[in-house]
C-alpha cells in the first residue's frame, strides 16, 4: 500500500466501539463492486473442478483441465475468507442477532430450497444420482449435514459449504461485538491466530488426527472466516497494511499452484490462505481509493452478482450430464471444449433464471415485513440503518 493509500484511509476509519472520540458512522460504507467481480472468479474455479472431475477431456486436454482446475476448489476458502470480510464491512451498528439472521435466511434459503428440490427430483428420476434417505435429506434442508460426514455430500454436493456458512452466521454477532472492541494491534494477533489454527488444524488432518477429513467440518472452516472479518475491521479503521492488488494477486496465484505439493484436502487452504487473505482487502482499497481494478468491471460484477446462483445450480446441471455421456467420456479437446461450453452456457443462463425468478424476489418477499415496521416505527436515531451488502456465495 502506497503513503497516500494509508493516508486517504486514515482518513475515514470508524471508531471502534467503547473510544471516547467515536463518530457516528455513515449511513453505510461504500459499496466495493471487486469483491463482487472477485466472486465471479472463485465461482468459476469452483465450475472448473467440477469439469475436471467428470472427466470431459482426456489426454493432453484433461492433462491442462487438471493443471488449471484441480485446486479449484480452494475457491471455496476464497469464499469463506470473502464472506468474514462482507459481512463485516456491512455489519450495522446496533443490529440485534434476530434481524441479521433474518436477512441471512433470506439471503441464501430461498436459493438452496430451489435448488434441493431439483436435487430430489434428479435423484428420484434420474439414473446414477442416488437415493438419499430422509435423515440425510432433512438435514441438508437445515443446512446441518456438513457436521457430519458420511452427510455432507447429500442431494446437491455444493450445499455442504451453505452449512459452513450458516455456522458463521449463528456466530457473528458475538464475533463482531468483540471484533468493534479490539485495536488494531489486538486484530492483528487475532488475524495471525486464526493462521496459525488453519496451519494446525491443517497438520493434523494430513496426519490422520481425525476420524474424518476436517475439509468440510464448518468449525474447522471458522479461522478462514474470522480471517476476512479481521483484514475487514483493520481497513474501516484505516490500519491495513497490505500489499497493493497486483502484489496480492500474485500471491494468490502462487499459492493456488502450490495446492498440488500438499496432501489433498483442507491441507490445500495453507497454500491460498495468505493470498485470498491479502488480495480481498487490497480490491477493496483499491475502491475506496479509485485506484485500478480489472475486477469492478462491469460484465465482472454482473456476473458476481449472479455468482451464488451459479454456484448452487452448476453441479446439478453437470450431474445431469452422466445420463446423456456417461461418466468420465474423456472426450478429445474439440469434443471436451463443445461440451464444458454447453454445461456453462446452461448453468448461466439457469442462473440468471435463480436469481431474477427466485433470489432478488424472495428476498424482497421475506424482508418486506419487517422493513415497513421499521419504517412506520418512530425513529429517535436521525441515522439511516446501514445496507447491508449483498452475501458472499459460498462454494
Amino acid at each position: 500500500m502506497t503513503t497516500a493509500t494509508t493516508r486517504t484511509l486514515r482518513t475515514t476509519p470508524l471508531a471502534p466501539t467503547g473510544t471516547t472520540n467515536a463518530r457516528v458512522p455513515p449511513a453505510a460504507n461504500p459499496s466495493l463492486p471487486s469483491l463482487t467481480g472477485l466472486r465471479w472468479m472463485a465461482a468459476l474455479l469452483v465450475f472448473g473442478l467440477h469439469v475436471n472431475n467428470f472427466g470431459y477431456f482426456g489426454g493432453t486436454g484433461g492433462q491442462l483441465v487438471s493443471w488449471g482446475f484441480g485446486a479449484g476448489a480452494t475457491g471455496v476458502s476464497f469464499f469463506f475468507v470473502l464472506s468474514g470480510f462482507v459481512l463485516t464491512w456491512s455489519a450495522r451498528p446496533g443490529d440485534r442477532p434476530l434481524a441479521f439472521w433474518r436477512r441471512r435466511i433470506a439471503r441464501i434459503y430461498p436459493v438452496h430450497l430451489v435448488t434441493l428440490a431439483v436435487a430430489l427430483l434428479m435423484a428420484l428420476t434420474l439414473a446414477h444420482q442416488g437415493d438419499p434417505a430422509p435423515e440425510p435429506a432433512l438435514a441438508n434442508v437445515l443446512l446441518l449435514h456438513s457436521w457430519w460426514h458420511p452427510w455432507w455430500q447429500t442431494l446437491n454436493p455444493v450445499s455442504w459449504s451453505l452449512a459452513c456458512e450458516a455456522f458463521f452466521y449463528a456466530a457473528f454477532p458475538l464475533l463482531i461485538l468483540m471484533l468493534r472492541r479490539l485495536g488494531a494491534r489486538a486484530l492483528t494477533a487475532l488475524g495471525a491466530l486464526a493462521a496459525v489454527s488453519v496451519l494446525g488444524l491443517a497438520w493434523s488432518d494430513a496426519h490422520h488426527w481425525w476420524t474424518y477429513t476436517l475439509y468440510s467440518l464448518p468449525a474447522a472452516r471458522l479461522p478462514e472466516f474470522v480471517l476476512g472479518a479481521v483484514t475487514a475491521r483493520l481497513v474501516l479503521l484505516g490500519r491495513w497494511r497490505g500489499p497493493g492488488l497486483e502484489a496480492s494477486l500474485a500471491l494468490a496465484i502462487i499459492g493456488y499452484f502450490l495446492v498440488p505439493q500438499v496432501t489433498p484436502g483442507y491441507s490445500a487452504t495453507v497454500c491460498t490462505l495468505t493470498g485470498f487473505a491479502l488480495l480481498i482487502p487490497a480490491a477493496a482499497v483499491a475502491d475506496l481509493n479509485g485506484l485500478p481494478s480489472l475486477w469492478r468491471h462491469r460484465r465482472l460484477v454482473r456476473l458476481g452478482e449472479l455468482s451464488f446462483a451459479f454456484y448452487m445450480i452448476h453441479l446439478l446441471v453437470l450431474r445431469s450430464t452422466t445420463n446423456l455421456l456417461g461418466t468420465k467420456p474423456h472426450f478429445g479437446v474439440l469434443a471436451g471444449l463443445g461440451v464444458t461450453a454447453t454445461a456453462f452456457a446452461v448453468s448461466l443462463g439457469l442462473s440468471w433464471v435463480l436469481y431474477e425468478a427466485v433470489e432478488c424476489p424472495a428476498r424482497r418477499l421475506l424482508l418486506r415485513r419487517r422493513r415497513s415496521a421499521t419504517q412506520q416505527a418512530p425513529r429517535s436515531d436521525p441515522v439511516p440503518a446501514r445496507r447491508e451488502a449483498p452475501a458472499t456465495a459460498p462454494d
